[in-house]
């Protein structure tokens, strides 16, 4: 069984990923980016060669094991267990997609766990073709109010002084920069549009961020129905970290302040009109 965890917020996204890897059936993998960086969709069904398999492989264990903002991109280090892998599959036309679904079982047996859950926010725009590779899959859609999420990319750049100790310095600097409230709104829009194209389909459940810290036990029984598990008191157990403006906290529980916090300053009345003007559809 596969889920995945998508949205418009990556705090909401975060948050679920450490949540449902608390559940004994369930291993959140990182996000591996598959879908908008190391595939596209036309390259749905196109073979490759073993070679250009292992290296895919590699590329995911890297991301996996070490991390996709890292200073270490040396992913050759993993070409002797990406063989071993590769050379699992039978299948003699070899596929990206099929490198990508190896990979997870892969990661997920090696752990002892039954349940593979890959969190990618920016995969809510390949909904569709999620679907398509993998008919069975479920979707975890996470929603955030928009002026939350300004608040939050506002001081992401912050988040290697509060714990984030993987963030480069260069990263760090290009979340600076390119903070803007009205590119930030215009991808809210993207995704919430991008992901209403499947309100009717029963393998999408859309959770609101702000209902996961408010009424936690309550909405993750529904997410547990939705994918199939039972709900695990463990899942509640989650420590307060990847917050943009609060140091890291091994504090555990639900912070319920942080649904409303961009109410407490941080935006200016600017920023704040601009994102209601433009998110208010």
């Amino acid at each position: 069984k596969i889920i995945f965890i998508v949205g418009n917020s990556r705090s909401g996204t975060t948050l679920m990923l450490r949540t449902l890897n608390n559940h004994p059936a369930l291993m959140v993998l990182n996000e591996l980016h598959f879908f908008e960086q190391l595939w596209s969709p036309e390259d749905k069904g196109k073979i490759i060669t073993k070679e250009q398999a292992i290296l895919l492989c590699s590329k995911l264990l890297l991301i996996q094991r070490v991390g996709y903002m890292t200073h270490d991109q040396d992913y050759t280090k993993f070409t002797s267990e990406s063989t071993t892998i590769i050379n699992k599959i039978t299948n003699e036309n070899l596929t990206a997609e099929e490198v990508f679904l190896t990979f997870m079982k892969y990661e997920v047996t090696k752990n002892g766990k039954s349940i593979i859950c890959e969190k990618t926010p920016q995969n809510v725009f390949y909904i569709a073709e999620i679907f398509e590779l993998f008919p069975n899959a479920k979707i975890i859609n996470m929603v955030r109010d928009p002026r939350a999420i300004l608040l939050s990319q506002k001081n992401k750049w912050n988040r290697r002084n509060l714990g984030a100790n993987y963030m480069t310095q260069k990263e760090a600097l290009r979340l600076r920069i390119n903070y803007h409230p009205i590119t930030l709104s215009k991808l809210w829009n993207a995704a919430i549009n991008a992901a209403n194209q499947f309100n009717n389909d029963s393998r999408m459940l859309t959770v609101r961020f702000e209902d996961l810290l408010v009424t936690p036990e309550n909405t993750l029984q529904k997410i547990s129905q939705h994918i199939g598990v039972n709900f695990n008191e463990k899942m509640l157990e989650v420590t307060q970290e990847s917050s943009s403006i609060e140091q890291d906290s091994k504090q555990i529980g639900f912070k319920k302040e942080r649904a409303d916090n961009w109410k407490n300053g941080g935006l200016n009345k600017t920023e704040i009109w601009i994102c209601q003007k433009m998110c208010a559809t």
